[in-house]
This record gives C-alpha cells, sequence and structure tokens, in this order.
C-alpha cells in the first residue's frame, strides 16, 4: 500500500543518541512510522536497530533527541510507560507464560477485575470477561485452530504462542505494535501464519514496525524499509523502488543513497 508521508507520524524520533562509555550504539538517528503502514527496520548486527527499537519501546532511555507520539514529545523510563500510551512490543523470544492459558496470557499484568466491590476491596478477577475479550480477539484475527481459550500455553504450536502474543499487542496497542524478529524461531507454515497476522494486524489500522532479518519476508510485508548502519539510518526504500541485493548493498555500504531520492 502507498503511505501518505504528508500526514503527522504517529511515531518518530529525531537526532536520537545513546552511548555506552566510548561506544555510540544510537549517532543521531532519524525515524518516522506514518499511520497505517507496516515499517520494516533491518541494519547489520551491531548497527544500532536494537538499542533504536529499545529507546522508542521504553527499554532504554537516550542521552540526546527526542521521540514524539502523534506530534507530540515524549519520555519513557520504562516499557510500561510506553505501553500505557499506545506502544505494544512482540518479542522474539515467545514471551509468553507457558503454563497460563490463552486468556490468561493476553491479559497478563493487565487482568480485569469484577465490577463493584467484588472486584474494588476483593479484588476478584472477572475471568468471563477475559475469556470473552481473548476468544473474540483471537477469532477476529483468524486464530480459530485455537478452539479452547482456557488451553495452556505450553500445549501449542511455535506459531500459535507467536500468534497469542500478536493477539496480546492488538488487543493494548492503541497506537504502535513493534514486533522483534517475530518469525525467527518458526518453521515455514507457522512463519506464514505470522506474516498473514501481521497484515491482518495493519488492515485493521495499527501501525508496525517490524524488526528482521529475513528479507524475503521484509520484502513481502513491508510498505517502507529503513535501513539502519554504524548507529543512524542509512536510507529508506521500498520494496517497488529497491531490490534486496540493493537493501543489502546499503546496509552493509557498498551502496550509498542520496536522501533526496529515497522512495515515499
Amino acid at each position: 500500500m502507498s503511505v501518505d508521508m504528508t500526514q503527522t507520524p504517529v511515531l518518530q524520533a529525531k537526532g536520537l543518541v545513546k552511548r555506552y562509555g566510548s561506544v555510540t550504539a544510537i549517532d543521531h538517528t532519524e525515524f518516522e512510522l506514518y499511520p497505517g503502514e507496516i515499517l520494516a527496520v533491518i541494519g547489520d548486527n551491531g548497527a544500532g536497530k536494537s538499542s533504536l527499537i529499545k529507546a522508542l519501546s521504553g527499554a532504554l532511555v537516550p542521552d540526546e533527541g527526542e521521540i514524539l507520539l502523534d506530534g507530540k514529545p515524549v519520555s519513557f523510563q520504562s516499557p510500561m510507560e510506553a505501553r500505557e500510551l499506545g506502544i505494544e512490543t512482540v518479542y522474539q523470544n515467545l514471551a509468553v507464560a507457558p503454563a497460563l492459558n490463552i486468556a490468561d496470557n493476553l491479559f497478563l499484568g493487565r487482568e480485569l477485575r469484577k465490577p463493584g466491590i467484588l472486584g474494588s476491596v476483593f479484588r476478584m478477577l472477572d475471568k468471563k470477561a477475559m475469556e470473552e475479550r481473548a476468544r473474540a480477539k483471537m477469532q477476529e484475527l483468524g486464530l480459530l485452530t485455537i478452539q479452547n481459550i482456557n488451553q495452556a500455553v505450553e500445549s501449542l504450536s511455535g506459531g500459535q504462542r507467536q500468534g497469542v502474543a500478536v493477539a496480546r499487542s492488538a488487543l493494548f496497542g492503541s497506537k504502535v505494535v513493534i514486533m522483534d524478529e517475530p518469525t525467527a524461531a518458526l518453521g515455514v507454515k507457522e512463519s506464514r501464519r505470522v506474516l498473514n497476522l501481521i497484515k491482518e494486524v495493519r488492515d485493521r489500522g495499527l501501525p508496525i514496525v517490524l524488526i528482521s532479518h529475513n528479507m524475503p519476508h521484509v520484502f513481502e510485508v513491508a510498505d517502507r524499509i529503513h535501513i539502519h548502519r554504524l548507529g543512524k539510518r542509512a536510507a529508506v526504500v521500498t520494496p517497488q523502488s529497491h531490490s534486496m541485493s540493493d537493501a543489502v548493498a546499503i546496509m552493509t555500504g557498498a551502496m550509498e543513497v542520496d536522501e533526496s531520492t529515497e522512495a515515499a
């Protein structure tokens, strides 16, 4: 899909810097995520893309620069603060609690309590409401292969577990979903399911930041591709304007790109 770059970016970074002693992990980098797009972030190992994503998701506090959400400056001191403002992150290590069931995983740390005195005083959980919302979200995202919302996550396949993590991000992410290598631990069939999920979440209006080493996956689902090199943004390209080999060449420094000619 085409990206309307005249709109205010949903999530933006300007001049971000993060140093660890003499090592500069983020070097005055820029970043823009526009409404309704899948923006892939790629880069070689050590390029600083993980530090950039940690800064955007609240896991790291930058030394300089600013982060804007819907055009307004924000300052995250923790991932919880980012989550409270609608930024959800899906991690590559299948960050779910295996012994808990699907509904409990979706509401982990954000459980619903029963209305009235039962919830406010006796702190009783509203299991029924959580199960209903969990079932509705799983069905909405096409995860109908999971029939029992009360089954333990440890009984699911890798792809289904990642589906639970994606459903959780879609349930609570009101602004942005960040996906860190969501297919890294999965086989071909399960990767396909997760890629379809990513497109489904985007089609429902949530912009997505996708961090991936898998170039075919990036070129299949991304609207734009942010290429990170030596701690900063080297270029932003699209699957229509550049080939996979072009992207690798920019990533490794074999090809230079004039920012004024970058594809929108």
